[in-house]
């Protein structure tokens, strides 16, 4: 997926918010390993079958439209299928699975009552009539719950994929389109290699689920070591003058016209040759853009810190690799973190993470959501992690 694809859905919903580029990297497991030869010093031995090899999953990540659902799949193998309520009404629903054989999908949904309705009430999920049942789920709160369904959660995705009519019943209810299903479960049973296979979520076969292949390793990620921040921080900075110096951060300072927002400048030390400092340029309602620079020691030789999506550096995003939009340096874990914000209330748009290394920032983790329908930051499709 790409960063402009990620805005373009998200601004049907909030048109006029700056955009944060976010999305697809490809990423390659290793194939499956050679059987070790088994030596011929014993009968009994030349006779024992070579133990089967899981077959490692190869996959990058990737955000597709069904209509009115939409799938990710992150560089981890997990994917996630979401469907929304029409005419941007706040309700979805969440199907999740890990890779591998033995994995089991996880049907999750949630909605917003109406202003009258009191508590969770019962939950369920109704298809073309029939309900299954959910318990309360832990991320619910008072004024948004949220279902799961533990019990029946392969006859609900038989269900799901056929039919005509889903509702989320608690409080209150809301519709939830089924347009697209079929074909966002189908597309996550190609991309985790269980087409045919008892473990498919949608075209099951005889395949057998030994073939099914496992989650690729993760790219490992070792942040530096932190280092004392005694004259650094978010608070009464100045910008270097070798900073000020530069076109595109003159440029960024006039844009900030809010007094408040020309002096929100950050800074941090990174080692004994390097400071990290973030030029406010620009502000909305509830966003907050910064551009990031890495200098030498008192702000010397300045230069643009690239921080790359999944799709990497130099990619279509719609803003410089230097930009975030309500980011954040933590000096503890030598983390750089974004929350570029589609909507107020945080239900859509990007979060992204980066850890400091030594020799640059890497992207530690990314997560998407670009429908604006009431899903909470911490149940968006994860598209890229690390170990």
């Amino acid at each position: 997926m790409t960063s402009n694809g990620l805005w373009r859905g998200v601004a049907r919903h909030a048109p006029g918010v700056s955009a944060l580029a976010v999305s697809a990297l490809v990423i390659a497991g290793c194939g499956e390993k050679d059987a070790a030869k088994t030596p011929a010093a014993t009968p009994a031995a030349s006779s024992a079958a070579p133990a089967a090899v899981a077959p490692l999953l190869q996959i990058r990540p990737e955000t597709k439209t069904f209509r009115d659902w939409s799938a990710t799949c992150g560089n981890d193998g997990t994917c996630w299928a979401f469907g929304f309520a029409p005419e941007f009404a706040a309700g979805w629903v969440r199907i999740s699975l890990a890779p591998g054989p033995n994995a089991q999908p996880q049907i999750l949904f949630g909605y917003w009552p109406d202003g009258e309705a009191k508590g969770a009430g019962d939950l369920s999920l109704t298809i073309d009539g029939r309900a299954y049942s959910a318990v309360l789920g832990a991320a619910s709160d008072a004024e948004s719950p949220i279902g799961e369904i533990r019990d029946g959660a392969r006859a609900a995705l038989d269900a799901l994929a056929q039919g005509k009519v889903m509702i989320i019943r608690g409080a209150s209810t809301q519709e939830v389109s089924l347009h697209g299903a079929a074909a966002a479960l189908l597309w996550i049973d190609e991309k985790q290699g269980r087409l045919d296979t008892p473990t498919a979520l949608i075209r099951r076969g005889d395949r057998p689920a030994a073939l099914v292949p496992v989650a690729p390793p993760l790219p490992t990620v070792t942040p530096a070591p932190a280092v004392e921040q005694a004259g650094f921080g978010d608070q009464n900075q100045r910008l270097p003058a070798a900073l000020r110096a530069r076109t595109e951060v003159g440029d960024c300072l006039k844009a900030s016209v809010i007094p408040a927002v020309s002096e929100m400048v950050m800074s941090a030390r990174l080692d004994a040759r390097t400071e990290l400092w973030a030029v406010p340029c620009g502000s909305g309602a509830y966003n907050l853009t910064h551009y990031w620079y890495l200098t030498g020691p008192d702000g010397r030789d300045p230069r643009p810190a690239i921080l790359a999506g999944s799709d990497g550096p130099d990619s279509d995003r719609v803003m410089p690799d230097n930009a975030t939009i309500n980011g954040a340096y933590d000096p503890k874990t030598r983390t750089l973190s974004a929350f570029a914000k589609a909507r107020g209330i945080g239900d859509c748009g990007a979060a992204q993470t980066w850890a400091w290394t030594g020799q640059g920032f890497t992207l530690t983790q990314e997560s998407v959501m670009g429908e604006c329908a009431g899903v909470p930051s911490d149940l968006w499709a994860v598209s890229w992690r690390t170990r």
